[in-house]
């Protein structure tokens, strides 16, 4: 579903980014991509979703761009508008028609639990619902993968981890290719079935981790987890 290929970024600034930067991740597959903090994580994601073009290499994708939703650490929400506005504004924006755009977000709102805050604006809901709603304005637009730029970071433990039960459930509910940049280790285990490792910046793959388990909501309260978790800590390079 998503190859790349010998990537490198170098901004015009002279900061180099990624240095050959190759994997492959399957069609529907969970991946999580954890590093060192500035090691091109975030530049990395911004390529796959096609915002950014890499100084070298190649992106393949086995599904149009269209078909690509990214969620950002800031929710990206507009205030001025309400729920129901933010969440059908990408359906507006592709022409669908109105009744099928009222149809497709008050779904999404009632799968939420978002329905009773339709009309409400998002500086009046907490950081954890304010989420809810990009997720709902991303899946409204039935994406094939889903780009995530640490998503949960903001947020308490509690509404994290109640998030990130809420993820497990996306990706298997839907069968969508889901790839997730964080800073956390447990998260990045409890989401990924593989677990991409950067070295500090110029980031380039230092180990692609199988993690078979990923996928039970149940794992945090495993060994297996534990064990994984350390895993993944000991393969993380040092920032200095």
């Amino acid at each position: 579903m998503i190859e790349a290929k010998n990537l490198s970024m170098v901004y015009p600034d002279g900061t180099e980014a990624l240095r050959d930067v190759n994997f492959v991740i399957q069609d529907g597959a969970s991946c999580s991509i954890i590093g060192p903090s500035g090691c091109g994580k975030t530049t990395l994601l911004f390529i796959l979703a096609g915002i950014l073009k890499p100084t070298e290499g190649v992106v393949q994708l086995g599904v149009q761009p269209r078909e690509v939703a990214l969620i950002l650490q800031n929710y990206g929400l507009f205030p001025w508008k309400t729920i129901y506005e933010n969440i059908d504004l990408g359906l507006q924006m592709r022409g669908i028609p109105r009744s099928e755009r009222k149809r497709i977000v008050l779904s999404l709102l009632d799968r939420l639990g978002l329905r009773s805050f339709a009309n409400h604006y998002p500086d009046q809901l907490s950081g954890g619902m304010q989420q809810r709603v990009g997720f709902a304005r991303a899946l409204a637009l039935k994406p094939r993968i889903l780009l995530m730029d640490e998503p949960l970071s903001s947020l308490d433990a509690l509404t994290r981890e109640a998030l990130q039960n809420f993820l497990l459930r996306l990706w298997k509910d839907n069968g969508m290719t889901m790839v997730l940049v964080t800073h956390s280790i447990e998260e990045a285990v409890f989401l990924g079935k593989e677990i991409i490792v950067l070295s500090p910046r110029p980031g380039h793959v230092v180990n692609i981790i199988e993690n078979l388990n990923a996928g039970d909501a149940n794992y945090r309260t495993k060994e297996a987890f534990f064990s994984k978790c350390r895993e993944v800590r000991q393969n993380i390079p040092p920032a200095i």
